[in-house]
């Protein structure tokens, strides 16, 4: 998804659990996956791309398994910013892969139920071999972020490119609303997966 995005997904998932200044350092480390240098070429498990599944699932352990520790150690501000950086990758599993189009590939067309109805942990999609997600065909892929070269640049990428396949806007469609609230559902079930078990006091040093 695009920064803005994320920024407003993050904030509607887990404003409720974060004072205003906690929440802004999850958020900037999430923003922080997109960084063209140090977060996108090369790291397929930070946005779930090229089918990197297990390989972002492992990453989102990595990221859970310093917020503990960090947090024991009095260091606050790096298990929210580990938080920021699963919570990213969680979110652009339902924008760059085809989950949504296979959620919605079960209801008739013209009937799809309201978006905030989606399962974002449906282990039948998150294990079916038809689950895929798109992959970035550089340097072309570059042009289809450039506004006014989108519609020049897509038909000469390949329909597996993350150009054809990403839900990161709603220019992308009526899709777009599922992808949204999985990534809320899914950044809640993080958060809660990430604090489950941790004692009352170490909560409150995450969230503020």
């Amino acid at each position: 998804m695009i920064p803005f995005y994320h920024r407003v997904l993050t904030a509607q998932a887990l404003q409720e659990y974060f004072s205003p200044a906690a929440l802004e350092t999850v958020i900037a480390a999430n923003l922080g996956q997109d960084h063209w240098l140090t977060g996108q070429i090369g790291h397929d498990e930070y946005h779930f791309d090229r089918s990197a599944f297990a390989e972002g699932l492992a990453y989102l352990e990595s990221n859970r398994a310093l917020i503990r520790p960090n947090l024991e150690a009095g260091d606050a501000g790096s298990a929210r910013r580990a938080l920021g950086r699963l919570t990213h990758a969680a979110q652009d599993l339902y924008a760059h892969s085809n989950y949504v189009p296979l959620w919605l590939g079960r209801f008739p067309p013209g009937d799809w139920p309201p978006p905030e109805s989606i399962d974002p942990l449906d282990e039948a999609l998150l294990e079916s071999p038809d689950l895929c997600s798109g992959k970035l065909y550089f340097p072309l892929e570059l042009l289809s972020f450039v506004p006014g070269l989108s519609w020049f640049v897509l038909p000469l990428l390949p329909r597996d490119s993350h150009a054809w396949m990403n839900l990161d806007s709603p220019g992308r469609g009526p899709m777009f609303e599922y992808a949204c609230a999985a990534a809320i559902k899914r950044t809640r079930y993080e958060f809660e997966r990430s604090t489950a078990g941790l004692p009352a006091e170490l909560v409150e040093r995450l969230c503020h």
